[in-house]
Order: structure tokens, then sequence, then C-alpha cells
């Protein structure tokens, strides 16, 4: 391996930041008329590979990109096997569910409001799983206090809703829901290999053919569907495809990438873009382009994509060092779980308010524009919070 195990990946973060970024834009999108229809999610029976389509799957990949920097920073740090474990068991624990919660959010009839449930869901997160200072003595009792105060504030809001006759269900996860899930495949993969990348790359294949496998018909009978596909993991081997490729990435880069020399590395990156391009366009002759029903074709496709988007970032920050280009939106980058949750304070107190956009920015390019500036605000006030020690990590 080279010194890209040891530093910080610019261009990591970068990804992150980005994806996290446009994620903030598009959602902000619904809503607006007269957009164009491409920027959209396609509808479930739609053959397009819409611009809202590419984002959930980018931020899978940089998620997977994340998993051996972070294991390899753990050992590093002097943890042994087991915590590293337990470190990936409770961090899956807490991306799912905080996904449980956010589709459990609405409110009841006649009692708590869905604005009201969701501000007291994110205390509840910023006080479990924020980021405390280092503190002995009573500061240090405070914190423990004011973190079994956001467990037992959480335990309420689950109570309420069942007493209320609507208990919590899994129903699709939610995002972070998926992404927890996502994250245990790729850590748990990772762990067991010993970071040989070999075993990684086996591992990635298997799960790419079993991406492919589960929309054919191709293993017979019920149970061999149940033995080979596994329909009861949740979240669809597609999206454990898009996190091990990121995962494969990092792999790569750390064996072949020098930020002084990084062709071989683009090479390879392009030449793997350019194989998922042919691969979706032999598999769109019989399925369409489809992030709902998750089709082979859109793994492919979004791969061809992100593959060649690395390569470029890398380029550009690590080996250039233009990474300061980016510097406006590196919260989203840094503190990315912060920067997902605070969208639920921000609509909340505006529905709470009443407060409304001109009709003017409800519509087409100045709407557009509207929800650019609505996803820089939230990076930005990231920012703030984190220069506050206000941040959530998992």
């Amino acid at each position: 391996m080279n010194d890209l195990t040891q530093k910080r990946i610019a261009s990591v973060d970068i990804f992150r930041a980005l994806t996290m970024f446009i994620m903030l834009f598009v959602n902000d999108i619904p809503g607006l008329r007269d957009v164009p229809h491409t920027l959209m999610h396609a509808g479930v029976y739609e053959d397009m590979l819409g611009f809202s389509d590419l984002v959930f799957p980018a931020f899978l990949f940089c998620m997977g990109m994340s998993v051996p920097l972070a294991i390899q920073t753990r050992y590093r740090k002097g943890d042994t096997v087991l915590q590293v474990a337990a470190h990936l068991f409770w961090r899956t624990v807490a991306l799912i569910a905080m996904g449980l919660f956010s589709i459990n959010s609405a409110g009841v009839p006649g009692g708590l409001s869905g604005e009201w449930f969701r501000l007291l869901m994110v205390l509840g997160f910023f006080l479990v799983w924020g980021v405390y200072p280092k503190a002995s003595g009573a500061r240090l009792v405070v914190f423990r206090v004011m973190k079994w105060a956001g467990v037992a504030l959480l335990a309420a809001l689950v109570v309420y809703k069942d007493l209320a006759g609507q208990p919590f269900h899994t129903g699709w996860w939610g995002i972070l829901g998926l992404i927890g899930w996502t994250y245990a495949v790729c850590a748990l993969v990772y762990l067991v290999s010993e970071g040989q990348f070999r075993k990684n790359l086996v591992a990635w294949v298997v799960v790419m053919l079993l991406a492919f496998l589960s929309h054919t018909g191709w293993v017979p009978g019920d149970w061999g569907v149940r033995i080979v596909l596994l329909p009861f993991v949740p979240s669809d081997w597609t999206l454990h495809a898009f996190g091990l490729s990121g995962l494969m990435t990092t792999l790569v880069m750390q064996r072949v990438a020098r930020k002084e020399e990084p062709w071989p590395f683009l090479r390879i990156l392009l030449v793997m873009g350019a194989v998922m391009a042919l691969l979706g366009l032999a598999c769109h002759g019989h399925w369409i382009v489809s992030k709902i029903q998750a089709t082979p074709t859109w793994l492919f496709w979004c791969l061809a994509w992100f593959f060649p988007l690395f390569g470029m970032l890398f380029w550009l920050a690590d080996t250039k060092g233009k990474g300061r280009w980016f510097d406006l939106i590196k919260p989203a980058g840094t503190a990315t779980l912060t920067c997902y949750i605070l969208p639920y304070v921000w609509y909340a107190l505006q529905q709470m308010w009443g407060l409304a956009w001109p009709d003017c920015l409800r519509a087409g390019w100045p709407g557009l524009l509207k929800s650019l500036v609505y996803a820089l605000v939230i990076v930005l006030l990231t920012g703030v919070l984190v220069r506050f020690k206000v941040k959530l990590k998992v």
C-alpha cells in the first residue's frame, strides 16, 4: 500500500460533499412547477435516469469508499478487531434507528403534530449521537445524563406512537436505514476479509452477480431463490453493489494511485466506467433504467458515471491541489449526517410558522435557484454548528 493509506483523501470528502449538496437540492425540488422532468425521479415504470436517481446511489458509493479508510484509521489508533466490530455494529444500529424514526415521523391526529415529532426526534438524535467534548468529573456526568436523556426521549416517542395506535414499522427503512444496512454489508465484508484486496474483489463480483441475478428468472424454484438471492436481506443486493463498488475504488486507489502520478489509477477508473456503460447498454434490452425497481441497467449506468467522476475529483483535488475550490460546501463532506438531519428542522419550522415562498420562487428556473440557495444555506448552517462543536457522529 502507498501513502494514501495514511492521509486523508480530499477527493473522498469532496465526492461526499457534492453528493450531499445535490441531495439537499433535489429533495427541495418536489412541489416546484415547470421544472425540467430530467431533474426529477423517474416513475416506477418510466425508462429514464433522472438526475435525482443518481444521488442516492452516489451516496452509497462514497459511503463504501469511506469504509476501508475508517477501519484502517481505527486499527492505527490501536483498536482490536473486537473493538472495531463493536463500533461497526453500533454505527449500523444508529443509522437504522434514525432511518426508522424518519419514516415513522408522521403526527398523531389530535395529538403530537408531525412537526413537533420531528423536532423532538432531531433533539433526541443530537443528545444521543452528538459529539461531546472530552470531560471529567461533573462535566462528564452532565454529558452522560444528556445522552441518556436523549435515549429516554426517543424511547418515549416510540411508546407514544404505539399508544396512539401508530406503532413503528420498518417499511422501506428510510434513506438512513438503507445506508445502515449497506454499510453493515460493506463493513462486514472488509472486516472478514481482513482488508485483503483479492478477497474484497471476489466479494464485489459476487454481490454484482447477485444484484444481476435477482432480476432474472435464472435461479430456479423458491428454495433456490431463498438460498441464493436472500430476498429477506433489506435494501436489495443492488444497493450493496453500489457500496462495495465504492469500497473497491478505495482499495484500487490505495494499491496503484500516487498523488504525483495518478494516471494508472485514472485509466483503471475510465476503463471501469466504460465497462459499466457497455453492461448498461446490454442490459437495457431486458430492463428499463429504474431506481425504484433497482434494475441492473440503473446499477451499471450509475457506476458508469461514478468511477470516472471520482477519478476526475482525485486528479483535481489530490493531484493538482485544487480541493480549496470546494471549501464552500466542505461541511457537507465532513459533517454529512448533521447536514442530512438539518432539513427536518428547517421544514418543520417552516410548516409550524406558516412560512411560504413567493409564487415566483415556486416554479421554473427561479424555483430551482431557490432550491440551490436553500441547499447552500443548509450546508453553511452545518458549518456554523460544527464551529460551535454541535455535530452528529455515529
